[in-house]
């Protein structure tokens, strides 16, 4: 059978179009398909480099957004509080700004120890274990700051890696939502945010930032670093010696009183305390179960428990 050039031009015509109607669709599709990713990821609250460790707070929409490192200090045998803390944390959404929460304590020493952290850190990966002996005024949090810039600055990240570093205790409750609003106006450089000690004083450059939670900008983690004023002076009250190190550093030049958003649990009532109120960003001293749940009823964080025939809660 001979084939004419006109058949010959029909044939060519018609794959052409065939061809370009398969680019089309398939451009239609990947659009689609790019859109569900994107909604996907609008959708998660958690964001991570590691699909088992749901640890990293935030929308991955914006290199602008504000980082966070929210590093609780704990020991390695309260297992019961850091799979309480990941239900507090793991719950919150955020939208332009991410937060990762680490648990950190020192050496393990206990062959228990060794196992379950270990397993922890497999399918969580939210822990940090310092090189130290675990203590409590005898330089752990030197040691916590101090080694964040070798354990986080890496080639091809961005840097810093964290704008703030906030160091917690692991019976304070922090709303980071409210967190990140009370910082998007702050600056990024030379920052100390807390709660000013003496409770009476509202100036943040009286004293110190109290040990519930207080933060720092990323340049002040690196000064501390290698600064020989810190290393010089470890022993004593936590908070109390950071806030020396800073003042004989010549360092924190910005300053943040977060007083009364952050404030000790109203019970018993000290100066430190006051009741529980909306525009909180930490609670600090929740030392009980029951303080903990009156707290998080107040702020009704179960207020998004989708309705499900799988259960009844009344």
């Amino acid at each position: 059978m001979k084939v004419t050039k006109q058949n010959g031009r029909q044939f060519i015509l018609t794959s052409f179009f065939f061809i370009l109607f398969l680019c089309i669709l398939a451009s239609i599709n990947q659009i689609r398909f790019g859109s569900w990713l994107k909604f996907g990821r609008c959708k998660s609250p958690f964001h991570s480099h590691n699909s088992s460790s749901p640890n990293f707070l935030g929308d991955n929409s914006s290199s602008d957004d504000i980082r966070i490192l929210l590093g609780i200090l704990t020991l390695p045998d309260q297992y019961h509080r850091r799979h309480f803390l990941r239900l507090i944390y793991g719950t919150q959404s955020l939208v332009g700004a991410k937060v990762d929460v680490k648990f950190v304590f020192c050496n393990l020493t206990k062959e228990d120890q060794k196992v379950l952290v270990a397993l922890e850190i497999m399918r969580y990966n939210d822990i940090m274990i310092l090189n130290c002996k675990e203590n409590m005024n005898k330089g752990k949090t030197y040691t916590y700051f101090s080694s964040l810039p070798e354990m986080l600055n890496e080639e091809n990240k961005p840097y810093p890696p964290y704008h703030y570093v906030l160091k917690s205790d692991d019976d304070t409750y922090f709303r980071l939502a409210n967190l990140v609003e009370s910082l998007r106006v702050l600056p990024r450089e030379d920052l100390y945010y807390g709660y000013v000690i003496p409770c009476p004083s509202m100036d943040p450059f009286n004293q110190y930032m109290s040990g519930m939670g207080f933060l720092v900008s990323w340049d002040i983690v690196e000064w501390i670093r290698v600064s020989d004023i810190p290393k010089s002076h470890l022993e004593g009250p936590e908070d109390r010696v950071f806030g020396e190190w800073l003042r004989d550093g010549h360092r924190a030049k910005n300053r943040f009183n977060a007083k009364w958003s952050m404030y000790n649990y109203p019970e018993p009532a000290t100066r430190c305390t006051h009741e529980l109120w909306p525009d909180t960003v930490a609670v600090h001293l929740l030392k009980t179960q029951e303080k903990w749940i009156r707290t998080l009823n107040y702020f009704n964080v179960t207020k998004d428990l989708k309705p499900s025939k799988l259960y009844h809660i009344p």
